[in-house]
């Protein structure tokens, strides 16, 4: 492996991803249309897993969230967005009681939203999230690192530079899941998850590509694949960063 010596607001809507998360496919496609067509990106999952691999794949600048889904409800991740990120909620939902706006509101949600709604008040709520969040922001310079087990991953440059300073050159596809990683330390991330960062699809069963990978970036971090420290298998589950993860401007 070769390797060099490392050398020393107002948001525009076009810039912003949206992460629908919302089991009606009906829904889905129809809010994907209206706000793509004013300027966001916008993707839609259906559930809390499909959610977190499309953060996993790419982060979003907001996440909005039906309160009513199946498996994990709207309430319990977002209490679990809210725990690890200060990333912009809105909450959706059927039922227009006090009660579940005020839960909702208390779990750290930014704003609530009762259906059926006007697809624009929607626009204005998010674009007024979206200024809060940047006005927010405007005092905090973004990550351009990330930082772990003396590894230090380039957020700009895509590369991974050792504690000796030599920089370790990464593919497209190993920086993407390692930054994956890093963004979720000490959290499992499925085959089926790091798949769709890899390739925006899930894993086929005789799809080896993410394990392929994996080894990948055991070698650049020269982790021992019989015993690895950092990237670990979890067993019938996926695969997990087991380092804490600092965040450098």
């Amino acid at each position: 492996m070769r390797r060099k010596r490392a050398g020393a607001l107002c948001l525009a809507p076009m810039n912003k991803r949206i992460l629908i998360v919302d089991d009606d496919p009906e829904l889905g496609e129809l809010l994907r249309g209206y706000l793509g067509g004013n300027g966001f990106e916008v993707e839609v999952a259906a559930d809390g897993a499909a959610m977190r691999g499309r953060m996993a794949a790419a982060m979003p600048d907001l996440v909005i969230l039906d309160l009513m889904l199946p498996g994990e409800d709207g309430l319990s991740l977002c209490r679990g967005l809210r725990a690890e990120s200060s990333l912009p909620i809105l909450m959706l939902t059927a039922r227009g009681e006090d009660t579940d706006r005020i839960v909702g509101l208390e779990m750290g949600a930014d704003d609530y939203l009762p259906k059926p709604f006007n697809p624009r008040e929607l626009l204005a709520r998010i674009r007024s999230i979206l200024r809060r969040a940047g006005e927010n922001a405007a005092h905090e310079a973004p990550a351009r690192a990330l930082v772990f087990a003396g590894w230090t991953l380039d957020l700009g440059a895509r590369h991974l530079v050792g504690a000796d300073g030599v920089v370790v050159p990464l593919s497209n596809g190993e920086f993407k899941l390692l930054r994956a990683f890093a963004e979720n330390a000490f959290r499992v991330l499925s085959r089926d998850q790091l798949m769709d960062v890899l390739a925006g699809r899930e894993a086929g069963p005789f799809d080896r590509s993410v394990d392929v990978m994996v080894h990948r970036l055991r070698r650049r971090l020269a982790d021992d694949a019989r015993e690895p420290q950092l990237i670990k298998t979890v067993r019938s589950e996926g695969y997990m960063l087991a380092a804490d993860v600092e965040r450098k401007s």
